[in-house]
């Protein structure tokens, strides 16, 4: 029966239920939606939107999990509906509907499970369902049914279609190439498989797994000793391998952005869990390319490119919000940080060829790590079970691989709908534990292990059996919809799914860990050795039943023939005397402006071993191009990674289009002291192609040809990739192409992050700026983001003179890197010089820079300016500079010192006997104003106008305590302890919680002994909290925030007996102290733990922005009485905030407070949340018990700081936060009983 409850904002909460619910259910529900009052009624009258009913939203599956945790039972839906008074409301029309009136029969679907259809035309039947086989496959299956002597069954066909489409097989990567009439000798993916056999350096595993594995370097592990159940963490030493992964998501990307990102950075994260036979995801990339938002009119560029078309699905503005929104949204709740990304906006009509991103490009990769010994998949054996995790099979994404095969457009609707995702990051955050508490065991039972993305269980369990053959059971796969036919059951693209072969020994093992993950555990089948591939239904009817090899099929090769295209393109037209119009053109291209709109939503800081993340200087504006992510707490081996890509100068010269994209992430990692030099990096692949259109699949074959001699002349390796080659949007009969793009992603082991040289411009005197050549060649504007501006593209593009050249430059770079010679480093890339120098000062609030510019060759000044050549900047110490420039020298580098830092806020230029004056807080509004414009559309105009007014307003300033010193040794602290202390404290999570690790570390290191608390512990009984004197409630997304960040939490506190006896007993003892961050500051103030003596209750409310806000902020700690932070009082320091309803609604009297933690400034965005009087956390009357917003947990080191003094980054070893837990330990050591 559907219940519907109103909620005080007026919305309708509709819930089904398998009974009539009593007087004490309703109360707990009305508890859990916060005071809503149960409508006595089956139906309501007017409009209401809500969720498609055919899509159970993954809010109703966590809100129904809430339930079930606090003791509800027999509810299975749980969704809200919002009345509206307009006509003609907008809503997602992807993801919801329009209602006129909601009653009784609101979720059902006219819809029973489709039969088994035997196809006896198979040609129409992949018509009809847009399965885009070609004309061969179509043969080979009409002979596969005849060698079989029966129809094939529609999940066959399906099947073969997602396993054997070009999204998954690439078959034109190992296809045939005949340019200008000559068939070329090799194939693309072997020309991308020779730089690694030419330069195999570290690697460990390539190309036949779900990312690359190259060796990495011995780092201390700190985990529970075991997983399942609570116990103690520890440190022990193990060797590692390093992960690459990049994935692109385009066409989900396009028709529904937000699940189609969030997919897609959820499927890059499984791929990098699904590594050897696991292995761990640390920090994730994002690029966004879209066609021209048009945020505002004006804009010359924009208003000369080709006229807006009526879009198919979503806007490019409208994708580039909700896309970022995703991608940010599911990182941020699994926890994965995002430190290092780009974006593209691009349109260009050129005689009778239309480019654009219409069929947007949305990538997501990323780098981790893995246990060496579990590099390298098992082979599975007959008789090992097939294990899923994961959630439950609905009717989504059905034919997604086959649909991203084809242009976008060419399919009904209808059909491309089907590919529409749907996101639940918390579910795939419980797989991820069971995966990470099985890669740190001492030994992981994992045989095989295959994430589910692209064809669903078709293509992840096929892969998982291919060496012996498997039977499926269908009746043992979770269903979520039980209307889904068996085709869909076994071809659908459900998320968060991960398939592994488990031994049956260990079977019990895995189990009791998922169990107390809360992961959703299912074994399936198991391995055969008869070389088959079934799935059987309950009857013993089976839907599938083919050998391996018939799956799989041995289709023909495919022949791409083509003819080279050159294009005649025009140079661009300037006037030198409009230069400052020019510099803020090129400023406020999406490419080159701010990318605040972006960093300002994305969790930048979860886990704590971010050592380098895209915000930089006291006013924390994004201007980092390498993210570095530690391996572990010790903060000395880590991992950097960076992007480059020049499809605009890829439609002028398709090969040097490569060579420029792999030149920009070489040049955007520079910074990063990385152990071997150029032979560390590793390279990811991602081509984005029109294929099938004339001349493209010849430009394309000229790109990854030139990408693959430029790689293996450098010296290194690009062992992993991934293709999407219908990068073409119908409508109609008209086409608009996608630029031959490729992305290229770089990796490599960084030797200390701590080293890593940052963009930001010293003001210190006796320094100077050096310009470093890279490419040794003319400045050439071609491809350029000032040839956009001018709409135009230009034939003359910039060259690298040798890969021996460039090498030699980077290697030369690194050395004054290691050497610690390099003060600030900063890329030239998009906007060129001019951009690089403005960004090297942007981030400051006082100084300037002088710039010669005579040095250069060249005598014109807008290409020194705007030139794209590949180059960097570099601050270098006079004292150094001799040392340096020999460096440079004896590589024979070209070099040039163009200038030093000033005391006027303002560059000034000096070219052939003229001076330039450009205001820099002038020109920085420029630049950022086009973030402000995105802005608008997601924290809307009030906050956005704020953040745009104060951003350069609120500088993060530091003042330390008198006795800080900075040292480990000044506390009494070892870097390297493993012994126990006997002072234990325990860290409590629930799932979706994932700032636990930082958490346990920053105890730990304090002196405490840290035991790992799961709330399935509690409420079972294991854990009774009888043995430790402290307790911290992590941050995270406990439930995903549903029905209100921690509410599911709390009830899993007050509905369970044994969860709240604990808590009641640990409370009432006069020895303990607790701390709740985050998340864990909304548990403490909804369980009402800080202030139980106050008669009105305090509660945590959205942020002001209604949306996530993610800063590195300043803090202000006052005069306070709390344990942890007494000896802090006075302090200023920096600190990280990663949260979406951190604003403290107090009812009672300010006095009434023990507010120990202040926002160094009282409104947004140094005030995230809107918080009164900028409070950011409280502590109880005592002292004992404190709740903060901000993550003190992620800045006890200084490398972990968005921000940190330059005069103390080096010395420190420790920042003051360290000290907050060493009192709490030296309290316990006092009053423990």
């Amino acid at each position: 029966m559907i219940n519907f409850f109103k909620t005080t904002t007026g919305s309708i909460i509709a819930l089904e239920s398998d009974h009539k619910l009593d007087n004490n259910e309703i109360e707990k529900l009305q508890w859990l939606f916060s005071g809503a009052s149960l409508l006595n009624t089956g139906s309501l009258d007017g409009k209401f939107i809500g969720p498609r009913k055919e899509m159970i939203t993954p809010w109703s599956t966590n809100a129904v999990e809430i339930t079930q945790n606090m003791g509800l039972s027999g509810i299975s839906r749980i969704e809200e509906y919002f009345p509206v008074k307009t006509k003609n409301p907008t809503f997602d029309k992807m993801l919801q509907r329009l209602y006129d009136g909601i009653g009784e029969n609101i979720f059902e679907v006219d819809k029973k499970p489709d039969d088994i259809i035997h196809i006896s035309d198979i040609e129409a039947y992949n018509d009809e369902e847009g399965l885009a086989l070609s004309p061969e496959e179509i043969d080979y299956l009409k002979s596969l049914s005849k060698k079989l002597g029966r129809p094939l069954t529609d999940s066959e066909v399906f099947g073969f279609s997602q396993v054997n489409s070009e999204h998954c097989r690439h078959k034109i990567f190992n296809g045939v190439f005949i340019i200008d009439g000559e068939e070329k000798p090799s194939s693309l993916f072997k020309l991308i498989k020779k730089t690694s056999q030419t330069n195999p350096n570290k690697l460990v595993s390539a190309y036949k797994d779900n990312v690359a594995f190259v060796e990495g370097p011995v780092i201390k592990q700190f985990a529970p000793k075991n997983p399942h159940q609570p116990d103690y963490f520890e440190v022990k030493d193990i060797e590692t391998v390093l992960s690459l992964k990049a994935e692109t998501h385009n066409f989900p990307t396009t028709v529904e952005p937000f699940n189609g990102a969030a997919t897609g950075t959820g499927g890059e994260i499984r791929d990098r869990l699904g590594g050897g036979k696991a292995s761990l995801p640390l920090a994730g990339t994002a690029v966004y390319m879209t066609s021209y938002p048009r945020t505002e009119s004006g804009r010359p560029w924009e208003a000369s490119a080709p006229a807006p078309r009526k879009w198919l699905y979503q806007t490019p503005e409208e994708i580039l919000i909700k896309a970022s929104n995703g991608a940010s949204d599911f990182g941020n709740k699994f926890g994965q940080p995002l430190i290092c990304g780009s974006v593209l906006t691009f349109e260009h009509k050129e005689k009778d060829e239309e480019f654009a991103y219409d069929k947007v490009i949305m990538l997501a990769g990323g780098v981790g790590f893995a246990a060496k010994r579990d590099a390298i998949k098992g082979v599975p054996e007959p008789h090992e079970n097939v294990v899923l995790m994961g959630g439950d099979n609905y009717r989504i994404g059905m034919g997604g691989g086959a649909v991203s095969s084809v242009n976008t457009g060419q399919y009904a609707n209808a059909i491309e709908l089907n590919a529409v995702q749907r996101a639940n990051p918390e579910m795939q955050k419980r797989v991820s534990n069971v995966i990470r508490a099985l890669a740190e065991s001492d030994s992981n039972p994992i045989v095989s292990i295959h994430d589910h993305g692209a064809g669903g269980h078709l293509n992840a369990l096929s892969e998982l059996v291919e060496a012996t053959g498997g039977k499926i059971e269908i009746d043992a796969l979770p269903i979520g919809d039980p209307t889904l036919s068996s085709k869909e059951i076994i071809g659908n693209e459900s998320q968060e799914r991960m398939g592994m072969v488990v031994k049956k020994e260990d079977i019990d093992r895995v189990r009791t860990i998922a169990e107390r993950e809360r992961a959703p555990f299912y074994v399936i089948g198991e391995t055969t050795g008869d070389h088959r591939f079934v799935f059987e239904q309950k009857d013993g009817i089976r839907p599938i039943d083919l050998a391996m090899t018939d799956m799989f099929g041995s289709s023909p090769k495919t022949y791409m023939t083509d003819t080279t295209r050159r294009r005649l393109l025009a140079p661009v037209k300037y006037k030198t005397s409009k230069l400052n119009d020019y510099i803020e053109e090129v400023l406020r291209l999406e490419a080159v402006a701010c990318k605040d709109w972006l960093t300002n939503k994305v969790d930048r800081s979860v886990t704590g071993k971010i050592a380098r993340q895209q915000c930089q200087g006291e006013i924390q504006l994004p201007l980092s191009d390498c993210g570095v992510v530690a391996l572990d707490y010790t903060g000395t081996k880590g991992i950097a990674t960076s992007i480059g890509h020049a499809p605009q100068i890829a439609i002028a010269d398709a090969a040097q289009g490569s060579i420029a994209s792999i030149a920009e992430a070489l040049t955007n990692i520079a910074g990063a002291p990385l152990t071997d030099g150029l032979k560390s990096v590793s390279l990811s692949a991602n081509w984005m192609w029109p294929c099938r259109n004339e001349g493209e699949d010849a430009a394309l074959y000229r790109a990854v040809e030139a990408c693959s001699d430029f790689a293996c002349a450098l010296g290194i390796n690009i062992p992993t990739g991934k293709d999407s080659l219908s990068m073409t949007q119908k409508y109609g009969n008209k086409k608009v192409k996608a630029p031959g793009t490729v992305i290229i992603s770089a990796a490599g082991e960084v030797g200390d992050v701590k080293k890593v040289a940052g963009p930001v411009v010293q003001n210190k005197k006796g320094t100077s700026l050096l310009y470093v050549d890279f490419s040794n060649s003319p400045l050439a504007l071609g491809g350029s983001a000032f040839a956009q501006s001018q709409n135009s593209i230009d034939a003359d593009v910039p060259r690298i003179a040798s890969a021996e050249y460039f090498a030699n430059a980077f290697n030369a770079v690194q050395q004054l890197v290691d050497k610690g010679m390099v003060l600030a480093l900063h890329d030239v890339s998009a906007g060129g010089l001019i951009t690089t120098l403005l960004e090297m000062t942007f981030a400051n609030v006082k100084g300037g820079l002088t710039i010669d510019l005579n040095g250069f060759a060249d005598n014109d000044i807008v290409k020194i300016l705007f030139a794209e050549n590949s180059a960097i900047v570099m601050q270098i110490d006079d004292k150094d500079m001799q040392k340096a420039t020999g460096v440079l020298d004896s590589y024979g580098i070209r070099h040039l010192c163009i200038g030093k830092p000033q005391d006027e806020r303002a560059l000034l230029l000096t070219h052939q006997d003229k001076d330039y004056l450009l205001f820099i807080d002038y020109l920085r509004d420029i630049w950022f104003e086009s973030s402000y414009l995105l802005d608008r559309k997601q924290s809307g105009e009030a906050c956005a106008k704020k953040r745009f007014l104060n951003y350069k307003k609120q500088p993060i300033r530091y003042r330390f305590p008198k006795e800080f010193k900075g040292t480990l040794n000044s506390y009494g602290l070892e870097a390297d302890r493993r012994k126990p202390t006997g002072i234990k404290a325990a860290i409590i999570r629930e799932k979706g919680v994932n700032g636990d690790r930082e958490m346990a570390y920053s105890l730990y290191l304090a002196g405490f002994d840290v035991k790992d608390v799961h709330m399935t512990d509690l409420t079972s009984g294991r854990e009774t909290l009888d043995d430790v004197n402290m307790i911290v409630f992590c941050g995270g997304f406990s439930n995903s925030d549903v029905l209100g960040s921690a509410k599911g939490w709390a009830g899993g506190f007050l509905w369970n007996d044994k969860a709240k006896a604990a808590l009641k007993k640990f409370y009432a003892r006069p020895d303990t102290l607790s701390l709740g961050i985050c998340n864990g500051c909304q548990l403490m103030i909804e369980l009402n733990l800080i202030n139980p003596e106050h008669s009105q209750k305090a509660t945590m409310l959205h942020n002001d922005s209604h949306k996530f806000e993610s800063q590195f902020i300043g803090l202000t700690i006052p005069e306070n009485n709390s344990v942890m932070f007494k000896s802090l009082s006075g302090s200023k320091l920096g600190i990280w905030v990663a949260h979406g309803e951190g604003k403290f609604n107090l009812p009672e009297g300010m006095e009434n407070y023990n507010v120990v933690a202040r926002y160094a400034y009282r409104s947004y965005p140094a005030n995230p949340n809107g918080s009164p009087d900028g409070i950011a956390g409280i502590a109880s009357a005592d002292g004992r018990h404190l709740a903060m917003m901000p993550h003190l947990e992620r800045a006890i080191f200084p490398w972990q700081c968005g921000y940190y003094p330059e005069n103390r980054r080096s010395a420190d070893e420790v920042t003051p936060w360290i000290e907050a837990f060493v009192n709490a330990r030296c309290w316990i050591e006092q009053h423990k009983k």
